[in-house]
């Protein structure tokens, strides 16, 4: 016979307040019961505790905490011997909110809420006691419900701190990840074995195509799922921007079948979190398929939250790196592509032989010729074809630092380190870490500046002018000269071990007067590239003018080719140049710079007289820069310092000057 459900004449009393019993006889249990509640650490710790603990009155053979979610009852923790759950007591005691009983069963409603709901069963060993036992459950009702609430909460707290020491660590190891591509795998594997599911992918929100696209995803062509981003749970989370658990069983609707078709897998559970950028805008969703064990819950659901923030952040800066790497790489190529050693004759090939051996090596290069040959392209040559090509390359011209700025421009300084060291400042060798540092004319150092840079070459730590801390540098070190150090080594003009430091590999360029038909390969490159940046046609060369080119001796080399090929560019009218056309620019050694033009001003006369004469001097001292300062009477920083003036090329100090001669 079917007993009739009976309930304590009052709701069960607030969790906020837990007051003793007034039956004595309670008292040891409520003891026994505060006891428990403070030492366990689970729930179900907690239930082995309460049969023990409970007075006769109560005479129970087991317990249970029971849980609905959706509807759905089942066990979340027992002790005892297991009994099927009376469902209509405990959905009635939930209803009433009040202890209740029946056939044998004591339930007493912990929570109600929409989503979950719990109670504490107890079934009795005689059912004939079950007035008292209700009597006396109701009485300890509220500490029941402060026993699980007490313990479930220390347990949930621990349970969020090593979900949140996990999350971070993960996170840690998301924020190393320099691809978006592996770090979308290591996104899944870690979501899955975290929150114990089958499968995960992330969504990236293809917003003008209308496609979420998916990775990983096991089953489909490449690992990459495409679906409308109207489609499923993931196109629901990607247009409301809130999470979404979905139980198969209950809701088989919610499942899109024709996706679970494409991958030949079957969804039983799922749980979508949006993942949003750091401006807050939505781009994507995180997915999570199966749990391994029951339902995903909102636990779930909470730290699926937690993870897809640091995901965002993650991809957020795997992207930009990404796309930052990508601008690199494409400015450092076209760059490369700038940098070209023109010409086919014997010299240039073993000089490019020469440079493909030594690249990719860190070994120390000494680049030798006269002024204009191109020392600097080959230095830069070096610098792309190696494996540093990705990092800065620097030039140094020594020869245009003032003496005592020497150690402040290579080294750096701090802050008052000298009257107008107004900040502090990185030196050209930590501005090229990683990368390459070419100095050129390094015969022009003073023997206290040769000093302090043989100790950073073979310590390879600096210390900046007025500082103390030591600064690790990795640049490799090229070199060049016009100057025969060997030379200045006996003179005592240069100091020997560095001198032997820096020729580890000497380069020798050969002058342009003796490269033959490279000239007019040199000729073409030049006149091609100026007459572009002038928007008009190339001008054809006569023989005679190609003759008379490749007899000119060539004092400033490269350099002087290209400033002829750029007055041309701009200066002649005609679709073709003969000789004579040249005769303005090249004059021969010894004759007399070529009259002003009588239509300019004075001040223009005088700019244009001194830059002629200026080049004029160089040619005659066959490109030696200190020998046409001496010939002009300047000191050759001062003649560096006048050609910048009249806004003559002087090859001073620069950032990757690409495509420039020495």
């Amino acid at each position: 016979m079917q007993s009739k459900t009976r309930h304590s004449a009052s709701p069960t009393p607030s969790t906020n307040d837990t007051p003793l019993p007034d039956d004595p006889a309670l008292l040891p249990a409520a003891a026994e019961l505060f006891r428990l509640a403070t030492e366990c650490e689970e729930v179900a710790e907690l239930l082995r505790g309460v049969l023990p603990a409970l007075p006769e009155t109560i005479d129970a053979d087991y317990v249970a905490l029971a849980a609905a979610v959706a509807g759905r009852w089942s066990v979340a923790a027992e002790s005892g011997k297991a009994k099927p759950l009376p469902i209509d007591l405990l959905a009635e005691v939930l209803d009433r909110e009040r202890t209740g009983t029946d056939s044998g069963w004591v339930a007493v409603p912990l929570t109600s809420r929409s989503e979950e709901s719990e109670a504490l069963v107890f079934h009795l060993s005689q059912t004939e006691n079950s007035d008292k036992a209700l009597a006396a459950v109701e009485r300890l009702a509220p500490i029941f419900h402060r026993a699980v609430t007490g313990v479930r909460r220390r347990a949930d707290d621990r349970r969020r701190l090593h979900r949140l020491e996990a999350v971070l660590e993960i996170a840690a190891q998301w924020n190393q990840a320099r691809e978006v591509e592996p770090l979308l795998v290591q996104m899944a594997e870690a979501a899955t074995r975290l929150l114990q599911a089958d499968r995960a992918s992330i969504f990236l929100w293809d917003r003008p195509n209308h496609t979420l696209v998916g990775r990983p995803a096991l089953g489909a062509p490449d690992g990459e799922l495409r679906i409308r981003d109207d489609r499923g749970v993931v196109g629901e989370v990607i247009r409301t921007g809130r999470p979404r658990r979905v139980d198969a069983g209950t809701e088989p609707e919610a499942v899109d079948r024709r996706v679970d078709a494409q991958l030949r897998y079957k969804t039983r559970t799922l749980l979508c979190v949006p993942l949003r950028g750091r401006s807050g805008e939505l781009f994507g969703a995180f997915e999570l398929i199966n749990k391994q064990e029951g339902t995903f819950t909102k636990e779930d659901e909470e730290a699926l939250g937690e993870l897809a923030e640091h995901a965002a952040v993650a991809l957020e800066n795997a992207r930009d790196r990404q796309q930052l790497l990508t601008a690199n790489s494409q400015i450092t190529k076209e760059a490369a592509e700038k940098v070209r050693l023109i010409g086919q004759s014997p010299a240039v090939e073993a000089l490019r032989s020469i440079i493909r051996r030594v690249a990719d090596t860190d070994l120390a290069v000494l680049i030798l010729g006269e002024n204009g040959a191109g020392k600097e392209v080959v230095a830069q040559s070096i610098h792309y074809l190696s494996r540093r090509r990705d990092q800065p390359f620097v030039a140094v011209n020594c020869a245009a630092i003032p003496e005592s700025l020497a150690e402040s421009e290579l080294f750096g300084h701090e802050k008052g380190a000298f009257t107008d060291a107004r900040e502090a400042r990185a030196g050209k060798f930590e501005l090229a870490a990683g990368g390459t540092l070419f100095l050129d004319e390094i015969g022009d150092l003073s023997l206290a500046c040769q000093a302090k840079l043989l100790r950073v070459i073979e310590e390879r730590v600096l210390v900046r002018v007025g500082g103390s801390t030591p600064i690790h540098t990795d640049a490799r070190l090229l070199a060049a000269t016009n100057q025969n150090l060997a030379e200045m080594v006996r003179e005592k003009r240069f100091r020997e071990d560095l001198y032997f430091r820096l020729n580890v590999v000497a380069v020798e360029l050969p002058p342009l007067r003796g490269r033959g038909e490279d000239i007019l390969l040199l000729v073409e490159h030049f006149l091609d590239d100026f007459c572009r940046r002038a928007r008009r046609k190339t001008p054809k060369l006569s023989a005679a003018a190609k003759k008379r080119l490749l007899e000119h001796p060539w004092p400033g080399n490269v350099r002087e080719l290209r400033n002829l090929m750029e007055r041309l560019a701009y200066l002649s009218t005609e679709d073709r140049i003969e000789a004579e056309d040249l005769a303005f620019i090249l004059s021969p050694r010894g004759q007399a710079p070529p009259a002003a033009d009588l239509d300019q001003s004075l001040a223009d006369a005088t700019t244009r007289f001194q830059s002629e004469y200026i080049l004029q001097q160089i040619g005659h001292s066959g490109g030696n820069m200190s020998l046409a300062a001496d010939r002009l009477g300047l000191h050759r920083s001062n003649l560096y310092r006048k050609m910048r003036q009249l806004e003559m090329e002087t090859h001073s100090t620069s950032r990757i000057g690409v495509g420039k001669a020495d």
